[in-house]
């Protein structure tokens, strides 16, 4: 039975949800995060408001949320050119990506999760990728998932779990989803507290939350709000 969890928790929607399931099921948790000097490093704060939140609002699970790691991977951003590591505009490119797809970035994360989690002794990585709603980055799909998976448990000989809570749901469902973790609060929690936007914009408040309004991540965030308060 596993009991301990490390997740990779950039203080967004995702994570954060993903964060409040891990708490709800797991003894231990700690959290995992990457600069890799990303246009919107204005997450690296973020999410530190995001867990001093949750163990305010949540007691019952503050007790199960451990050490935080931040981790320096300067290099992903210097062998990227796109448009969340340069000052480029947001497009689709030739290969039908679009420019924000960071080449490598989830298996770099993961790698080096798995390397903290061996040494923390953590038995499950946990991460929001998702190929229902999302940009078509091939880093984020379920085969990518189960291949890590048995890369680095066969690499460190040691069985690692990699859950996806919310692989196969869209956004308004992991609207509901967190709203089931934490009722009302976990959801006003997200929206004031976490970040998605790509341009890192914190001045422009939303329904959804804080954000651009027109960068992918915003267009995703909003709709999905849309469609959870359509349902409420």
């Amino acid at each position: 039975m596993h009991t301990s969890a490390l997740v990779l928790f950039s203080g967004g929607q995702d994570s954060t949800t993903c964060l409040a399931q891990a708490l709800s099921r797991y003894e231990r948790v700690e959290t995992i995060a990457f600069d890799y000097r990303q246009r919107h490093a204005v997450e690296l704060d973020a999410r530190l408001r995001v867990l001093a939140e949750l163990r305010r609002a949540y007691p019952h699970w503050s007790g199960r949320l451990g050490q935080d790691h931040l981790l320096d991977v300067a290099v992903l951003g210097a062998v990227s050119e796109t448009s969340l590591t340069r000052e480029t505009e947001f497009q689709m490119q030739a290969n039908g990506l679009p420019n924000t797809f960071v080449p490598g970035r989830n298996l770099l994360f993961l790698t080096l999760a798995a390397a903290v989690a061996y040494r923390r002794d953590l038995q499950v990585l946990i991460t929001g990728v998702c190929e229902t709603d999302f940009s078509g980055y091939p880093d984020c799909r379920d085969d990518t998932m189960k291949a890590m998976q048995i890369a680095l448990s066969l690499g460190m000989d040691k069985r690692l779990l990699i859950e996806t809570p919310l692989m196969w749901i869209d956004k308004a469902e992991t609207w509901h989803l967190a709203e089931s973790l934490g009722g009302k609060m976990l959801v006003d929690l997200i929206v004031e507290h976490t970040h998605t936007c790509y341009l890192g914009e914190r001045g422009q408040r939303h329904v959804w939350g804080y954000g651009c309004g027109h960068c992918p991540a915003c267009e995703l965030r909003a709709r999905g709000w849309e469609r959870y308060r359509a349902a409420a």
